[in-house]
């Protein structure tokens, strides 16, 4: 097992090739870099503010589909707009972010995610609520990016799988405020002023935006010791191999989201269909959000003393969401607290731990890392609420989500067979002198502009 303090594998783990660049033989690491968790801490806080416009509608279904008149399916098909617009921007985003200092990607994005907030307010008309997410979306694609290349230049490499559980933890806080603005705001005044609440503390976040200064001079040049490679390198998988199970995981996310989406943005909804008042669905959110952010910090905290088993433990947290999932199907009070407390903390957390594990894999390509797990998780939400919306009002509650667990248990599937991949590529690869140090660092710009 990985010592804490290694920011590499040890030579005789072989196992599944996840450092296939940076891996080192024992002793040649140099002195780990200090983490700075500022502007991470400042990413995070802004992804909260940015993912509300698209966990704010559906909370807000019910109200807002009598308000004007949509059907189930015309609303999950606004929904849609917000991810489909994420997953369709993150190649965008990993090509502008490397280009601008952080503080101006995560001010703009607080920015917009205030105005869309605002706006979704006043909307009148399904055409208004179309645009309007799908711009929050476009906003949105810029958040895992900068927080990959966040974590790429201020993080120590051994602390890699707690940050990218810290940043995960935005996902997790994410059902946290639609939960507490339904029970406090909307219930007792109407779903407009609890829009409106939301905007306002989205527009708050401008000062997390404001406050996230650059990394110390000289944090990329020990960056790059951290990770160059020294001395002789474990076998490592063919970048061909790397690429391959880059798209697997990719899609994994994208089927695990499916299931997981359902449970967290229709989570009102499905806990109404149970029995629950949505006052104590929204508190139930609350706590799941709440569960979800410990799992992700400890989750996170314990894989870096681990990091190769890291696909592992994310494979065991989609068969969790399954389990969570089916439990809900059985349409009782009890089923739904247990089925959604699995599928929304355990089965939802492990996109940080995702990020992370995708990032060893493409050592100093952080971009491309968060913009492949960017576009494969919110290609798959953008599939839940359409397809929430459409089989529900057809099928019902419950079976629609016994069909959404399916996506989890597609999503472990194809986890294990790039795990599969990664471990065959390796045990054919003779370990070899390392690459030059400049090779390993390929294209990450760590420099703040």
């Amino acid at each position: 097992m990985d010592s804490p303090s290694k920011p590499q594998l040890a030579a005789n783990q072989p196992s599944l090739g996840m450092d296939p660049l940076t891996a080192a033989a024992p002793g040649a690491a140099g002195t780990a870099p200090r983490s700075r968790w500022g502007r991470l801490v400042a990413t995070v806080v802004v992804t909260i503010a940015a993912v509300t416009p698209g966990l704010m509608a559906p909370a807000l279904a019910a109200p807002v589909q009598r308000s004007l008149h949509l059907t189930g399916t015309a609303f999950g098909a606004a929904v849609t707009c917000f991810f489909a617009f994420t997953a369709v921007g993150a190649p965008v985003a990993r090509r502008i972010v490397p280009r601008m200092p952080v503080r101006a990607v995560l001010g703009g994005v607080a920015l917009l995610a205030a105005a869309v907030l605002a706006g979704l307010a006043l909307v009148g008309q399904l055409w208004q609520l179309c645009l309007l997410l799908a711009l929050a979306g476009l906003g949105n694609a810029f958040t895992q990016p900068v927080a990959a290349r966040v974590i790429a230049t201020d993080i120590a490499p051994s602390r890699h799988s707690f940050a990218g559980g810290l940043f995960g933890a935005s996902l997790g806080a994410g059902p946290f405020l639609p939960g507490l603005l339904v029970t406090l705001v909307a219930a007792p005044h109407g779903w407009r002023p609890a829009l409106w609440t939301a905007a306002g503390l989205a527009l708050l976040t401008l000062i997390a935006a404001a406050l996230a200064r650059p990394a110390r001079v000289g944090a990329g040049e020990a960056e790059r010791t951290a990770v160059a490679p020294t001395g002789r390198a474990t076998a490592g998988p063919s970048s061909r191999t790397v690429g391959r199970v880059v798209v697997a995981w990719s899609l994994a996310a994208a089927l695990a989201t499916i299931g997981s989406n359902v449970g967290s943005a229709y989570f009102i909804q499905i806990g109404t269909a149970s029995g629950f008042s949505p006052a104590t669905a929204g508190t139930l959110q609350m706590l799941a959000s709440l569960l979800g952010v410990a799992v992700r910090l400890c989750s996170g905290g314990l894989a870096d003393r681990a990091p190769h088993r890291i696909p592992w433990t994310v494979t065991v947290m989609m068969l969790t969401g399954t389990a969570g999932l089916a439990t809900i199907v059985a349409g009782t009070p009890v089923a739904f607290l247990i089925g959604a407390l699995l599928a929304v903390a355990g089965g939802w957390g492990w996109t940080g731990l995702l990020l992370a594990a995708t990032m060893r894999l493409l050592p100093g390509e952080s971009a491309r890392a968060g913009a492949a797990m960017q576009g494969g998780l919110f290609a798959g939400g953008a599939v839940g609420p359409l397809s929430f919306g459409a089989l529900s009002g057809h099928f019902g509650i419950p079976t629609t989500v016994g069909i959404a667990a399916v996506g989890p248990l597609l999503g472990a599937l194809l986890l294990f067979v790039g795990i599969r991949a990664l471990v065959k590529d390796t045990a054919g690869r003779p370990a070899t002198d390392a690459p030059d140090p400049a090779a390993a660092i390929r294209a990450d710009d760590l420099r703040e502009r």
